[in-house]
Order: structure tokens, then C-alpha cells, then sequence
């Protein structure tokens, strides 16, 4: 995008160095690697949440399943005893 090559950097840097100071470079170094970090933290604990309502998810999807299966269970045997009992007359 803008094509800048090494040379161009560098007379940037000591710009910026000589206008600001190393102290003043030193403290946003400092500033942009606690940011770093707080983003690395937000990150993984963000990645644990999903992680974490994934399982739920998961649990909460086989006992929907297991729910769904007694209950066709149950309906097929009522029909069953239905059945067996038009069958028999009663």
C-alpha cells in the first residue's frame, strides 16, 4: 500500500524518536505490550466460554435425543397395546 522500504523506516523511526523522546517511546512500547497481553488473556478466556458452552450444548443435545427416543418408545407401546387389544376383541 505504501511501499516502504527499509531505509524509509528507519528516517520514520528517528522521527518519531527525536520528536517523542526515548522515554516517551519506551512508555508506549511498555503500553503496547500490556496490551498484548490483556488481548492474549481476552482471547483464550473468550475461546474457554465457547468451549465450555459447546459441552453444554453437546450434553443438553443427547438428553433432548434420549428424551425424544423414550418418548417414541412409549408412544410405539401404546399403540402396540392398541393394537393387541383391537385385535383381541376388547
Amino acid at each position: 500500500m505504501f511501499n516502504l522500504g527499509s531505509k524509509e523506516i528507519l528516517i520514520i523511526a528517528l522521527i518519531i524518536l527525536f520528536l517523542f523522546g526515548s522515554k516517551k517511546l519506551t512508555e508506549w512500547a511498555k503500553g503496547l505490550g500490556e496490551a498484548g497481553r490483556e488481548l492474549k488473556k481476552a482471547k483464550k478466556e473468550f475461546s474457554n466460554a465457547i468451549d465450555e458452552t459447546d459441552k453444554e450444548l453437546e450434553k443438553a443435545k443427547k438428553e433432548i435425543i434420549s428424551a425424544t427416543d423414550e418418548t417414541n418408545k412409549n408412544i410405539k407401546r401404546t399403540f402396540d397395546i392398541e393394537k393387541k387389544a383391537e385385535d383381541d376383541g376388547i
